[in-house]
């Protein structure tokens, strides 16, 4: 039973995955702790802050969650944009940049497969 946005198993894999990113990403030269860096910090967190929002703001406005889901989709994307240029800026290994590409593309998924679902 979903009592909380915190009990949404895609809630909790995009904060595993951002956790990882935001440790990760701290040792990024310092060259990049201003841009690249702090860029994918911010947009890896934002996809647990609107599904957080949306989800409280759903009990007076289904629309309005299925607002903040999208906004989730989109950073989710974004972070695959981000991851890349990581990975081709050597920041990032293949074998992290493959995991974590594989799983933003999984919580895309979900995220499109709440926002079908939600009534």
């Amino acid at each position: 039973m979903i009592k909380s946005f915190e009990d949404l198993e895609v809630f909790q894999r995009a904060y595993k995955i951002s956790l990882e990113i935001h440790k990760l990403s701290m040792d990024f030269p310092k060259r990049e702790q201003y841009g690249l860096a702090d860029q994918v910090r911010r947009a890896s967190k934002s996809i647990c802050a609107n599904i957080a929002e949306g989800y409280g703001k759903q009990h007076h406005s289904k629309a309005e969650f299925k607002r903040y889901l999208v906004m989730a989709i989109g950073s989710s994307d974004e972070m695959r944009v981000w991851l890349r240029y990581c990975l081709d800026l050597s920041l990032i290994e293949e074998d992290t940049w493959s995991r974590w590409r594989d799983e933003y593309q999984e919580i895309s998924k979900m995220l499109q497969g709440i926002y079908r679902r939600w009534e």
